[in-house]
């Protein structure tokens, strides 16, 4: 708890200031004023979080946090857990959705199994550190202990700062993988938003009518059974969440503690956004929501956290593929502020 305590010590509020006069700087660029919507916002908020006058965000790193849910045991997803190692490979052979929007934004993927349910075969591009075999089937009783979930979110806290110091990352995006992962999520949103369960349980992978009624039933019968405590997010971390998502939890805060930004994917991702935010409300300020994930839950979360979504592109395959599309735009609006001439430099008239 020790790691998780100081990072938590070292995540201030932003300096607003920095907002206000950076935005009087896009004001001198040649455009009317606030022209550019919220890339200007994307660009001042850069400069509030990473104190930097003219930031660069060269350097774009997604962290794709792997691992399996016993809860799968419950028939709640429409695919097997084999999928996880599965897709593991391939997002280590950049054949994923997320490899290939990742170079398309000029991201680099770095994979961390952190809880599959099998031993993976080593790879130089592949971070083990894995908690367990998968978490537990909450459905019987915790998805994991205390010390577990502690451990998860150090992990995540402890890999993301060797990659930050190793690689002098610019900006990070949060990714996931492990089939099944959207029934933990939607029962972690029910306990925080105070909603019921069918209000913010979706189809992930796209389970049929009858998978659907058994999921919703599943999260219900798990939280009345775990009773997991709202104002302890470690506990509904260890109560009905998973090894991924404790990850992510880590990977958001070691960001904000690092004065990085965080591009949070879809509704996994963003469920470990949340925790974080539970755990310290500073970090919102460092979160950049990156889409409107077609999960219902979502829309819950990121009103909770009071966070606007980048892009609504109906999309749902989480990875990080919709952080990848956003740190783009996020990039643009620094580029506008870095680049666009002003009015005096440009030789042009500014309104009357």
């Amino acid at each position: 708890m020790d790691k998780i305590i100081s990072t938590l010590e070292k995540i201030n509020p932003i300096d607003s200031s920095l907002l206000e006069s950076t935005q009087i700087r896009l004001d001198n660029l040649t455009k009317p004023k606030g022209s550019l919507g919220r890339l200007e916002e994307f660009a001042k908020r850069i400069v509030a979080i990473t104190g930097k006058r003219n930031p660069s965000l060269a350097k774009k790193v997604i962290i794709t946090i792997a691992g399996d849910h016993g809860i799968t045991e419950e028939g709640v997803s429409a695919y097997p857990s084999e999928v996880t190692p599965q897709m593991v490979y391939n997002f280590l052979r950049g054949g994923a959705g997320v490899n290939v929007l990742a170079r398309h934004v000029g991201a680099e993927v770095v994979v961390v199994d952190m809880g599959v349910a099998v031993e993976l075969a080593s790879h130089p591009d592949l971070i083990v550190r894995k908690i367990a075999m998968g978490t537990k089937n909450f459905a019987k009783g915790p998805a994991m202990s205390r010390e577990q979930a502690i451990k998860a979110i150090e992990t995540g806290i402890e890999i993301t700062e060797q990659i930050i110091n190793e690689k002098k990352v610019d900006i990070i995006g949060t990714g996931e993988m492990g089939i099944g992962n959207t029934t933990p999520s939607s029962a972690i949103t029910a306990v925080f938003t105070n909603k019921p369960v069918q209000e913010v349980t979706g189809r992930g992978t796209g389970i049929d009518n009858e998978t659907y009624a058994r999921k919703i039933s599943v999260i219900q019968k798990a939280i009345e059974l775990n009773k997991p405590n709202p104002k302890d997010p470690i506990d509904v971390l260890a109560k009905v969440g998973g090894f991924e998502i404790g990850g992510l939890v880590g990977v958001t805060l070691a960001g904000a503690a690092n004065k990085i930004p965080v591009v949070i994917d879809g509704f996994i991702s963003s469920v470990a956004g949340l925790i974080a935010v539970e755990l310290k409300s500073d970090v919102k300020d460092y979160i950049f929501a990156a889409h409107a994930s077609v999960e219902i839950g979502h829309k819950a979360l990121l009103d909770r956290m009071q966070l606007k979504p980048i892009l609504d592109l109906n999309m749902r395959l989480g990875e990080g593929t919709g952080a990848a599309l956003a740190m783009g735009l996020i990039d643009a609006g620094v580029k506008i502020l870095n680049e666009m001439a002003s009015f005096e430099e440009a030789g042009v008239s500014r309104e009357k």
